[in-house]
């Protein structure tokens, strides 16, 4: 048996994140591992299946919600900041360490997405981790935008985030655009049918917006947790990689696992990004299971 309960702690501004606690049944203090959604997802996105899996196998599960994203206050709201979003992450881990269910010297990180990049800087330069999972991480923003974007349309994105800034200084708030969308019409963040089948998924109605600041896909392309990946060690690193990922970029997540140093594993799901959380589920919760247990333990 498992319990979830809501759970609320403040981080830098006086910001309350909100998520939900997974403690499985027994006496004592236990490993912990910290969960956190992808790029302006929420927690109800498809990762609610890893945090059971993980506490059934015996360890307590914080899943929060990024500042300005779902349950969590801060504004303006879905906004996407990864270094704010590392910093409140670090808070998270400080939130774990506090709780008397939890084993502070046992404590590790799970990431997927944009947050496995997370995973990546946060495995790199925070030294509480006992053990840090990224599931198809970001790599690189850079190279991810060159290749979701046509050359001949590249001036049109750096125009749109010209014309965000120039409308901010006159006082306007941050502009937005979608998240997903298959209307060449509509700004969007993504236009592939598995990302909009998987955003689109059903949530509780008021759980989640599909609509981003303009600002954060400037902040998406100037992020580059790959630099780091080399100094997660001695920090044991397991990435799980979709072999044909067009979102995060299977030959970059492949190339960085290599610069990265022991111990370190790889496992290799078959299809794109998105599933290691559908069809390969099994394999890739299994495969974060038997890490947290071999490095947790």
């Amino acid at each position: 048996m498992v319990k979830r309960t809501d759970v609320e702690f403040e981080v830098d501004g006086g910001v309350k994140l909100r998520g939900w606690l997974f403690v499985p049944e027994g006496e004592g203090r236990r490993p912990a591992i910290t969960m956190a959604h992808g790029y302006a997802g929420v927690k109800e996105h498809g990762i609610e299946p890893f945090a059971k899996t993980f506490a059934e196998a015996g360890f307590v599960v914080l899943l929060h919600d990024h500042r300005g994203f779902g349950a969590s206050e801060g504004t303006p709201r879905q906004d996407v900041d990864p270094w704010r979003q590392i910093a409140d992450w670090r808070r998270a881990i400080s939130f774990l360490e506090s709780l008397d269910v939890v084993d502070p010297k046992r404590i590790g990180l799970w990431g997927t997405s944009y947050a496995g990049g997370h995973a990546i800087v946060l495995g790199a330069t925070e030294r509480r981790l006992r053990a840090v999972v990224a599931q198809v991480p970001t790599i690189s923003g850079f190279e991810q935008g060159l290749r979701r974007i046509p050359p001949e349309g590249a001036h049109l994105i750096e125009e749109m985030f010209a014309d965000d800034d120039r409308a901010q200084l006159g006082g306007e708030l941050p502009r937005r655009q979608a998240i997903v969308s298959a209307d060449p019409a509509v700004a969007a963040s993504y236009r592939a049918k598995d990302a909009i089948d998987f955003y689109l998924q059903p949530v509780p109605e008021g759980a989640w917006e599909n609509n981003v600041t303009v600002r954060s896909t400037r902040a998406a392309r100037m992020y580059e947790p790959g630099h780091w990946i080399a100094r997660v060690s001695p920090t044991p690193l397991l990435m799980v990689v979709a072999t044909r990922d067009t979102i995060t970029l299977t030959d970059l997540e492949l190339a960085a696992y290599e610069r990265a140093l022991q111990p370190k594993r790889l496992v290799t799901i078959e299809g794109g990004h998105f599933d290691p959380y559908l069809g390969g589920f099994r394999t890739s919760s299994t495969a974060a299971v038997e890490w947290f247990r071999q490095h947790l333990s």
